[in-house]
């Protein structure tokens, strides 16, 4: 009898973690999937600039710098909106859901309006603060200029994205993300080399082609919310603001929105160490990143899943089972991340190659490819421990890890091993790098603890 019920009781566990890395596959292979596209858009643009010269690529790469900032600040209410409707759902209280689903569209609405005009006006300072100069300037200002009027419609994509993955839907996400970017190949291909009698627009063409795809992706998930999805439903007649949920929202997802303007304030200063060693090796180092980039799908994708589910498990009232998906999550994160480094290690340069054809480019950015392949374990750890925390709510943790690792540790050894030992950019990803591993470890410590368990949000 006690052979037996320890057989039942084994294959019940089993049966229980077979369902867990069920439900994180669920979620994280569409998410990893809306990662890919979301990230393809800037590959593209990479791709398509990058046979222009190392000119075009290091404008399109300091506009994106300020681009990514703009992104942090509906970040923060994405965050807040996903963690709570995450709660809501796993309470099954759909109409609260839905009340933060509108007042994450009300305040989404507002900062998309403020942070367009002010990318438009502000463009030129803006990237000469960020060390353009000449050509590189002009062609940087256009890009930044053009990318602001789809700022609008994108902020609201992307709140709008972040509600459904709250609420457990991850496919919606990934169907407007390849919409996205079948909009954005076509319009910047043609626009870039002037088919179809379009003049040659270089530069400008490829924002076009972004501007155009994410303001046709904010259009389409607005109407599917008004429409209905799930459990959601965006009602226009009710779009008016709910101060305490506001607050509510504000205190969850300001201190991703605080963490995330210090890292990307802090990158540009790492950015501007990285201007400091030239045209090409800024151009490598945009290049090596969007190569890099192919390691965040994965990551991405896991850390939302761990969002969501540890969200809904605290939800439901189950803190172990929120645990237990944390856990997976990672595991199955890691072991996916861990094996694209394996291509960053053996074949930098020809994923270099695949991007641009400059043979100094190439060469500058395989070294930095084949440093951070070695580190991407805990790299995942970095991004989905930091997931599972947010989706209990526990955003103030992340904001003081990452602020610190960004400004303590990546800046000045950046600077140090770049510029002080003279080891280019191989020493600013070797910063980067060490920054990670203390991230990811603090990340991990943070979420063995369980003190994130009883946060109420």
């Amino acid at each position: 009898m006690a052979l037996e019920r320890k057989s039942t009781d084994r294959a019940g566990a089993m049966t229980e973690a077979g369902g867990v890395r069920r439900d994180v596959l669920r979620l994280a292979l569409p998410a990893t999937g809306e990662q890919l596209l979301g990230l393809m858009v800037g590959i593209v643009d990479t791709f398509l600039v990058g046979h222009l010269g190392a000119t075009s690529l290091a404008a399109v790469g300091l506009a994106y710098q300020w681009i990514f900032l703009a992104t942090t600040l509906f970040g923060s209410i994405a965050t807040g909106s996903t963690a709570l409707i995450a709660r809501f759902i796993g309470a099954r209280e759909s109409e609260q859901a839905n009340q933060v689903l509108r007042q994450s569209v009300l305040l989404g609405a507002l900062i998309g309006l403020v942070t367009g005009v002010l990318a438009f006006a502000l463009a030129r300072p803006a990237v000469t603060l960020l060390g353009a100069r000449d050509d590189v300037a002009g062609l940087s200002t256009t890009y930044l200029q053009i990318a602001a009027c789809s700022l609008f419609l994108a902020t609201l994509m992307y709140i709008g994205n972040a509600c459904l993955r709250g609420a457990g839907d991850t496919r919606t996400p990934l169907y407007v993300m390849l919409v996205v970017n079948v909009l954005n190949i076509a319009v910047a291909w043609v626009a870039i080399n002037g088919l179809l009698g379009v003049p040659r627009l270089g530069v400008a063409g490829s924002a076009l082609g972004a501007a155009v795809a994410q303001s046709a992706g904010g259009l389409i998930v607005i109407a599917v919310l008004l429409r209905g999805k799930g459990a959601l439903r965006l009602r226009l007649a009710r779009l008016r603001p709910d101060w305490d949920l506001i607050r509510r929202l504000l205190r969850v997802g300001l201190p991703t929105g605080v963490e995330q303007v210090l890292f990307r304030t802090g990158n540009m200063a790492y950015v501007s160490v990285l201007a400091s060693l030239g045209v090409a090796a800024y151009a490598a180092n945009q290049v090596a990143i969007n190569g890099w980039s192919l390691s965040f799908m994965p990551g991405f994708g896991f850390a939302v899943a761990a969002t969501t589910l540890v969200g809904q498990a605290l939800g439901a009232r189950e803190p172990d089972v929120a645990q237990q998906r944390g856990y997976t999550a990672y595991k199955m994160g890691a072991a996916l991340m861990a094996a694209i480094g394996v291509l960053f290690v053996l074949f930098p340069s020809h994923i270099m190659a695949f991007f641009t054809n400059d043979g100094e480019v190439i060469a500058l950015g395989s070294l930095p490819l084949r440093i951070v392949g070695l580190f991407q374990p805990i790299l995942a750890a970095s991004m989905i421990f930091a997931g599972a925390l947010r989706g209990a709510g526990d955003t103030r943790y992340p904001m003081l890890i990452t602020a610190g690792c960004i400004w303590l540790v990546r800046l000045p050894l950046a600077y140090l091993f770049a510029v002080g030992l003279g080891w280019g950019l191989a020493g600013a990803w070797t910063a980067m790098s060490i920054d990670l591993t203390v991230r990811g470890t603090l990340n991990l410590l943070r979420f063995r603890s369980g003190g994130w368990k009883t946060i109420t949000v």
